[in-house]
């Protein structure tokens, strides 16, 4: 099952979300070009490491400097070609609306800070984690949880290989979103209650960015356009039904 977009139509090119998925592209085109040692540096230098900054001595010795750099860096970063694509996939179904409805400037202010209040839940649950957090979803968390609530009424057109017959059918945003936020819920808490080390999937990062989405799309959300996206929509929604 194969997300292709949604049935909400940009009104302005989103230069912004292009932006942030092209620095994502060149930064993982970089490294993919390095040998296994070099990209172990990076990913460790820029990677997040919550113990890097719960515990100075531990990062002294491994030779991390004392920077908060990583909060931002990470989310750059990510760990393979499925990682990557399906990041830059997501952003670019939900990014474009949201960033119309806020602006480039303040939908880049939004994203960032989606992503690093993503980080700090994941350091503050896992303080003393040696594994290096990496990838964009916490901040597309943020993203998913701004297009929830800006357009509840919109619809994610899927694709369905059914007996390598392509099949198509559509499930409300509101519903996808909101069954992948209870998702990643549940198996954030299964997983911390089993273990207090940090898994393969930050599953709090995911969490962490959309409660921030979800708390502070508002303030960045330009309200002249409520009116004039509610008609558009309407007329939309009703011509395609």
């Amino acid at each position: 099952m194969i997300p292709l977009q949604d049935t909400i139509p940009s009104r302005q090119f989103p230069i912004a979300n292009w932006i942030l998925i092209g620095l994502n592209t060149l930064a993982f085109l970089f490294e993919i070009s390095l040998s296994e040692h070099k990209l172990d540096m990076l990913i460790r230098l820029f990677g997040l490491i919550p113990a890097r900054f719960t515990n100075p001595e531990w990062a002294e010795w491994m030779g991390l400097p004392n920077s908060w750099l990583p909060l931002v860096t990470n989310m750059f970063l990510h760990s393979g070609w499925g990682h990557f694509l399906g990041n830059m996939w997501t952003l670019y179904i939900f990014g474009d609306n949201v960033e119309d409805r806020m602006g480039s400037g303040r939908y880049v202010i939004f994203y960032m800070l989606s992503g690093i209040v993503a980080g700090l839940v994941h350091m503050y649950l896992y303080p003393n984690s040696t594994i290096p957090a990496i990838g964009a979803s916490g901040a597309i968390s943020g993203v998913m949880a701004a297009y929830m609530f800006l357009f509840p009424y919109s619809r994610i057109i899927f694709l369905f290989p059914l007996f390598f017959l392509p099949y198509f059918f559509e499930i409300p945003a509101l519903v996808y979103i909101g069954v992948w936020f209870l998702g990643q819920l549940v198996s954030g808490v299964t997983v911390l209650a089993i273990t207090d080390h940090a898994g393969g999937i930050a599953f709090w990062a995911h969490i962490g960015g959309f409660i921030a989405g979800a708390t502070t799309y508002r303030f960045f959300a330009r309200r002249r356009y409520r009116k004039l996206y509610d008609d558009e929509f309407s007329r939309s929604y009703y011509n395609y039904a």
